[in-house]
């Protein structure tokens, strides 16, 4: 379904032609004139006759709006655009066929259930701006320019969505807008019609087609997730490796290292260290370890005493 803005207005299809004050003036001129006649004659004739008069060169003049260009045909045959402003025409001869709206319209067109080259149904809308720039070649040229330029639209869009693959219509949405402006460009400019821009404003695709997308790119981000923690393993591998080298011909460094890896965790109380027995032997941590558990032991028996200390007091 395609909205279409009201570009052009018939005259054949008005009520009449539009009223304006320099009709209404012409006729109040010409009923005055008329009842001065009859009443000079001292008759009413005079008065319907400039009645007719009036009536008839109420025709005449026609106001055209700012935006608006009329199309004037004498006996069927084109004369000249008129407008804007006031202008006039001759009654019974010249006839204004249509009037052309020059100001931007927008269509909006769509392409429903359509096939993209790897078979991907899809509907998809968008919006069409374009503007007449030729008012002769709008009115002469082709019948209806507004439902011509809204079938071009539709067209253009479906042969646009036929050639392009489904991941390319999702991506590259700039690119087809400007592919699909300058094919309905191509196609109105003998109308006398300019596209200003096309946007495209939803792509729909099946609901199941959407779930294995989802699933798809959730894949793809678990396997980015977990070359990423590969890399950060290798890493830190190379970094332990480098370490070692360091601590290979430094015997206090590695000493030292220890101590600290021991302060760390034994300086929380109740924490619990397991130490290789070759660690020990080699690295001299006996003594350390020693002094070490008796301290733990130490604070364990006072904390053991404060507690049966409490229970007495609270007998």
């Amino acid at each position: 379904m395609a909205s279409i803005g009201l570009g052009r207005r018939n005259e054949d299809t008005a009520a009449g032609p539009r009223l304006n004050v320099v009709a209404v003036a012409i006729l109040a001129a010409a009923l005055g004139a008329g009842a001065l006649w009859a009443r000079a004659v001292d008759h009413w004739a005079p008065l319907a006759v400039m009645g007719i008069v009036g009536l008839v060169l109420m025709q005449a003049p026609r106001i055209a709006q700012q935006w608006e260009r009329a199309i004037v045909l004498r006996f069927g045959r084109f004369v000249g655009l008129r407008g804007p402003g006031l202008f006039w025409i001759v009654p019974f001869v010249d006839r204004v066929s249509s009037w052309i709206d020059q100001r931007t319209i927008t269509t909006s067109f769509a392409a429903e259930q359509t096939l993209t080259s790897d078979t991907v149904p899809v509907n998809v809308d968008a919006v069409l701006f374009w503007l007449v720039h030729d008012c002769e070649k709008a009115a002469l040229e082709v019948q209806d320019y507004a439902q011509a330029v809204s079938w071009a639209a539709q067209t253009a869009l479906r042969d646009i969505i036929g050639r392009t693959t489904l991941a390319d219509l999702l991506r590259g949405r700039e690119k087809i807008e400007e592919e699909l402006q300058r094919l309905i460009d191509q196609r109105s400019s003998p109308w006398g019609v300019t596209v200003s821009s096309v946007e495209m404003r939803d792509v729909v695709i099946p609901g199941a087609l959407q779930e294995a997308m989802s699933r798809e790119a959730q894949a793809a981000r678990e396997k980015a997730a977990r070359i990423i923690l590969g890399e950060a393993e290798l890493e830190i591998a190379h970094t332990f490796e480098q370490a070692a080298r360091s601590y290979q011909n430094n015997p206090t460094a590695l000493h030292l290292r220890a101590m600290n890896m021991l302060y760390e965790g034994l300086k929380e109380r109740g924490a619990l260290m397991l130490v290789p027995s070759s660690a020990v032997e080699s690295m001299g941590l006996g003594g350390l370890m020693g002094a070490a558990a008796l301290r733990q032991s130490t604070l364990t028996e006072g904390g053991g005493r404060a507690v049966e200390g409490g229970g007495k007091e609270g007998a």
